[in-house]
């Protein structure tokens, strides 16, 4: 078990050789807001319905304050992914709903913007964040759920070594619909992550 709540800490940043990893800032909003319209056609099949100001400074105020409570609170942990060459933003990958005591879980979600997609830089990120959440945070099991039309996204956890262990019926309500997943999951006696990124 983790001595030092891991909230008392402040949040890391993770670096490799393709990808860093770190907690956004206000200053980010602008570029996120680039990509996420640019890549609207691309993300809006696999994510809750967009609000009307999804894009906003003020939204992503809303979202920073939210991440920062997760954090504060141990239940949760959200990083932006930027390529380490350009500095450009790429992406985006969470950990939510960490539970402690009999359960050291916690859950992955990810976004990509569609002009870095097929690259393998979300990839090298699940490289990055998953020593952490094993090694850093003490956590023994790590889910994630993807719609089983998602191609990229089954290729990229069975990539990264997960599991598929069933079917969630009308799991989550995506793009306005109860959509079904495949559940994944990945425990810490099982990871084969490859070393192809250092932490930093």
């Amino acid at each position: 078990m983790l001595d030092v709540p891991f909230f008392r800490r402040p949040p890391p940043a993770l670096k490799g050789e393709t990808v860093f990893l770190r907690t956004p800032v206000m200053s980010d909003h602008a570029e996120w807001a680039a990509l996420r319209e640019a890549s609207r056609g691309f993300l809006v099949p696999w994510e809750p319905s967009w609000a009307p100001d999804e894009l906003s400074k003020s939204a992503f105020r809303h979202r920073l304050k939210r991440y920062r409570t997760e954090y504060d609170n141990g239940t949760g942990l959200s990083f932006f992914v930027f390529d380490a060459r350009t500095q450009a933003l790429a992406g985006g990958v969470t950990m939510s709903n960490i539970r402690r005591g009999v359960a050291q879980t916690g859950s992955i979600g990810y976004w990509m913007g569609e002009r870095y997609a097929g690259r393998g830089m979300m990839l090298a990120a699940l490289h990055l964040l998953i020593p952490y959440a094993f090694d850093g945070l003490r956590l023994h099991r790590l889910e994630a759920a993807c719609i089983p039309d998602n191609k990229r996204s089954v290729g990229l956890l069975e990539k990264a070594g997960f599991r598929r262990e069933g079917l969630l019926r009308s799991y989550l309500r995506i793009n306005g619909s109860w959509r079904d997943h495949y559940l994944y999951a990945l425990v810490a006696e099982e990871r084969h992550v490859p070393a192809l990124e250092t932490r930093g």
